[in-house]
């Protein structure tokens, strides 16, 4: 049993489970009923997504120094009691069952998805 950490959109893997959009917004341009299947997300849960002026910072981020930036501020605001205890609840379903998170950017490593990656294994979650 395990987490996967993917991109929206793109092909589920056979044994993905339930895959959890972490976005702020839903898919453009795609009606509710189509968003499971076209791959984007089964459940909405954008609790766990940087906020509106967050995420406007990492689309930004130039360099290095500002992406670091924006991850520090995106860990203070996974640290709130609701995204806390999120991640501490998928942290435990990992071990019981499949499941994925996910976010629209192409590149994880500019994506708020690679920190998500980080929180969930530093509580404990099997993550693939």
């Amino acid at each position: 049993m395990a987490i996967r950490i993917v991109r929206l959109g793109t092909p589920r893997a056979a044994d993905e489970g339930l895959r959890i959009g972490t976005v702020r917004r839903p898919p453009r341009g795609v009606p509710k009923s189509e968003f499971a299947k076209r791959d984007f997300y089964d459940v909405w849960y954008p609790v766990l997504s940087p906020t509106q002026e967050l995420v406007t910072q990492a689309l930004h981020a130039e360099n290095d120094k500002e992406w670091l930036a924006f991850v520090k501020k995106f860990k203070a605001e996974m640290a709130a009691p609701d995204a806390s205890r999120t991640l501490d609840l998928l942290a435990a379903l990992s071990h019981q069952t499949n499941m994925s998170v996910g976010c629209y950017c192409e590149n994880e490593a500019r994506c708020h998805r690679s920190v998500l990656r980080e929180l969930l294994k530093a509580r404990g979650a099997e993550v693939v």
